[in-house]
């Protein structure tokens, strides 16, 4: 076990560093400092690997990388950037390959035998620090659900239909909008909700959901469900197909889910409930499905017992256009395929370590220069 003074030490010297980091730039003459000073040889690589494995922060990391040419070549080396990445998001560990797609459709590959040259550990580290980013930022953070799939039954269609829950209102037009299952005598019976993503790439965060309140109903009951579950990844069906286009399958044969979630317990409160997911989800075909499990309101004039829900978001950010994913249909593997230069222009010319200090004073200058 690491004594805590190992801690307080490695956090202390990471202060140092990047305090001596931002000496160098704001003062004259500060990056000939730089060179003058081995902060690698001061502190020792394990000393240097206590520091940097303690930052959570990939900006920290590229600053840190910025610092000298050996930190930055052990930082780059030593896939600090992809361990700190797959420690926020353990799905990043499902991509064995990453690959840089450039402007000329060439396709660099990293992480493979190509990747001991340093030119792909830098396309690596430059791919892992914008992922990372783009993980943990709340920037663009909003409710990736494009459009509803399916419902695992409905009770009146089209009136309670799933297209119901996108609206955030569960009034529409002085009409109560929401979708509503089909009754049962069994409380026990499951009940899924399908939704496609904005982007077949989307980190989710968490999920929201709010059960609907029959106030033209005596007592004005609350349909909730006991507990809630979250499938996510990719629909087998091929692309271009109408069925791709507008499924309409319930069945687990019609979809591959690699991601399912703990049970969440629902209140049975017209409130919109937020499931935080353990950590956020790398969605790999942009499918989400959510179970809803255990009935707890009957109908007075039927007996039966329903699941109404008014509203749905999936709360995160899609990773496109700088990332995406290619699944190989034969094998099932992914390649993450990473844009440095987006097509809509959003991504800085050069690195994607651009995209991540760019609000930082000096610290793009400093990379060229670098």
């Amino acid at each position: 076990m690491i004594p805590l003074s190992s801690f307080r030490f490695a956090r202390r010297s990471s202060h140092v560093l990047l305090r001596l980091r931002y000496y160098s730039l704001s003062s004259p003459g500060g990056l000939a400092m730089v060179n003058c000073w081995d902060f690698l040889k001061w502190l020792g690589t394990d000393a240097s690997t206590s520091v940097i494995t303690l930052l959570d922060d990939p900006a920290d990391l590229v600053r840190l990388s910025a610092v000298s040419w050996s930190l930055r070549r052990f930082v780059i080396e030593n896939k600090f950037c992809k361990s700190l990445c797959s420690r926020f998001c353990p799905d990043t560990l499902n991509f064995p390959l990453v690959a840089e797609v450039s402007n000329t459709s060439k396709i660099a590959e990293v992480g493979s035998s190509s990747a001991l040259e340093w030119e792909s550990l830098e396309r690596e580290h430059s791919a892992y620090a914008l992922l990372c980013h783009l993980i943990v930022s709340p920037e663009g953070k909003r409710d990736c659900i494009h459009r509803a799939v399916c419902a695992s039954s409905t009770d009146n269609y089209p009136d309670e239909s799933i297209e119901n829950t996108l609206e955030p209102s569960d009034l529409i037009d002085r009409r109560p909008s929401y979708w509503s299952s089909g009754g049962q005598y069994d409380p026990g019976v499951l009940e899924s909700l399908t939704y496609r993503l904005t982007a077949n790439l989307c980190v989710v965060r968490e999920i929201k959901i709010r059960p609907f309140k029959a106030f033209f109903q005596r007592g004005h009951p609350i349909y909730s469900a006991k507990f809630v579950r979250f499938r996510m990844d990719h629909s087998r069906l091929r692309q271009g197909t109408d069925d791709y286009e507008e499924p309409q399958l319930t069945s687990d044969d019609y979809y591959k889910w690699t991601y399912v979630s703990p049970e969440f317990p629902m209140e049975q409160e017209n409130v919109l409930q937020s499931f935080k997911l353990p950590h956020p989800v790398i969605c790999v075909g942009g499918m989400l499905q959510i179970e809803l499990m255990g009935r707890v309101q009957k109908q007075a004039v039927d007996g039966l017992y329903y699941i109404c829900v008014c509203h749905v978001q999936a709360m995160g950010s899609p990773l496109s256009p700088f990332f995406k994913v290619e699944i190989h249909d034969a094998s099932g593997s992914l390649i993450l395929k990473y844009f440095r230069q987006s097509k809509c222009g959003t991504v800085p010319v050069g690195t994607a370590e651009a995209k991540i200090t760019e609000t930082s004073p000096g610290i793009r200058e400093a990379n060229e220069r670098l």
